[in-house]
This record gives structure tokens, C-alpha cells and sequence, in this order.
């Protein structure tokens, strides 16, 4: 049986911020869902082979759950993506205005990475390193 983890996230504005996801990070909309308010009750961004699912923060069973950051400080999960153009990913996420936590830098086990939080303040981390080639 095949598996794929797919982190989500909820956003105070989800409209606005499938755009700058898709900007400034490169994802690509894959299925963007409208509720009758206007508002976005599901999203799919893709970005290769992975993807988030995303929506706007709202009072329902799963909002009871999960709710957009509240402040700067720490969370209890984050995404890792993998990229292969690491300095031109942080020359854009400083550039769309995201706040860099933790500085572009290279790991001992030879991963060239950076976090950064997006305008809500939902936590990222982007590097070269891929687990999935790591022994070839």
C-alpha cells in the first residue's frame, strides 16, 4: 500500500497567501475549493512531487484542532522542503518579506538550508538534502 504525508495548514487569509506561497515559494495551485463565502475552505499547492493542503482558519471540527500561529514563537511542526536552488528560494523569501529565523547556512552533513516564517507566521524549512538520495 502506497503512502503520501501531506502536511496542512490553516491561514487567517488562505486567498492571499496561496498567492504568495505560490510567488514567492514556487508551488503551483492544484485544486483551489471556494466556499459560498468567498473564502477558501480547501487548497492543494503542489511543488514537484510534494504537496500542502491548506484553507482558511474558521470555527469547525478541525479548527478546534488547528489554527493558524498566534504569535513568533516556537510550534510543534513545520514543513521541510527540499529544493535544489537554495540561494535563489531565499534571495525570493527575503525579497516577498518573509522573516528568516534561521540564516542560510551549510550543515555538517551537507545540506545548504534555511527557516523562515511566512506572512502569518507559519514556520518553513528549505534545504538541499534529500533523504531519499542520501546513500546514492
Amino acid at each position: 500500500m502506497a503512502s503520501s504525508i501531506i502536511p496542512t495548514m490553516r491561514y487567517r487569509d488562505a486567498r492571499t497567501m496561496i498567492a504568495w506561497l505560490c510567488d514567492t515559494f514556487g508551488f503551483q495551485r492544484h485544486a483551489v475549493h471556494e466556499g459560498e463565502d468567498g473564502g477558501i475552505v480547501h487548497a492543494e499547492l503542489v511543488l514537484g512531487d510534494g504537496m500542502v493542503m491548506l484553507g482558511d482558519a474558521r470555527d469547525d471540527a478541525f479548527g478546534a484542532l488547528q489554527a493558524p500561529p498566534t504569535g513568533n514563537g516556537p510550534v510543534t511542526q513545520s514543513p521541510y522542503v527540499v529544493v535544489e536552488d537554495i540561494e535563489q528560494l531565499y534571495a525570493a523569501a527575503r525579497a516577498a518579506g518573509a522573516t528568516i529565523v534561521m540564516d542560510l547556512r551549510d550543515q555538517s552533513y551537507g545540506s545548504r538550508e534555511f527557516s523562515c516564517r511566512d506572512p502569518e507566521g507559519q514556520l518553513w524549512n528549505f534545504g538541499t538534502y534529500d533523504p531519499w538520495k542520501a546513500g546514492e
